[in-house]
């Protein structure tokens, strides 16, 4: 099993643009949101993705992912079967030691919120932490993008 651990921390300001080496626009939607085990597509530039996930730990910092690759135009059609709701954002990959950012800048319901994730080997690994990166939100499900497509932020 893929086990996925991060880190995930809101943004205090837009300083990551300058360091971003690379950004992608993202649409996503779930064919499942449940708590524990969603099931979500996504178009990044052009490319078409299904990813499963499974329950978080208790700490928020790991759980089961899979994810693969589909079609474009299979990834348009599945849109069409997700939930109500759809997540719009820009992602900003941002180089920090030897761990990258991923930094998300989120549109519509959710605009004002802005995110950043670091991927993880291991729970306790040491990461450097970018000026940029605010209070530790690990683990609160109020920012995971299933939660966010059912409750944006502009309605907190």
């Amino acid at each position: 099993m893929a086990q996925e651990i991060e880190r995930k921390f809101l943004v205090k300001d837009d300083s990551y643009k300058a360091l971003a080496y690379h950004a992608s626009r993202i649409a996503q939607g779930y064919i499942c949101s449940m708590r524990g085990r969603t099931v979500r597509v996504r178009i990044r530039d052009e490319k078409g993705y299904l990813t499963i996930k499974g329950p978080a730990d208790a700490a928020g910092l790991g759980r089961y992912e899979w994810e693969k690759e589909i079609p474009l135009e299979e990834a348009r059609e599945l849109m069409k079967l997700c939930e109500p709701g759809m997540i719009d954002k820009t992602r900003y990959l941002v180089q920090a030691g030897k761990h990258v950012f991923e930094v998300d800048e989120f549109y519509g319901e959710n605009e004002g919120l802005t995110i950043a994730e670091v991927e993880l080997a291991a729970k306790d690994e040491v990461y450097e932490k970018p000026d940029f990166v605010g209070e530790e939100v690990t683990g609160d499900v109020r920012y995971y993008n299933s939660f966010l497509m059912k409750k944006p932020y502009r309605s907190w």
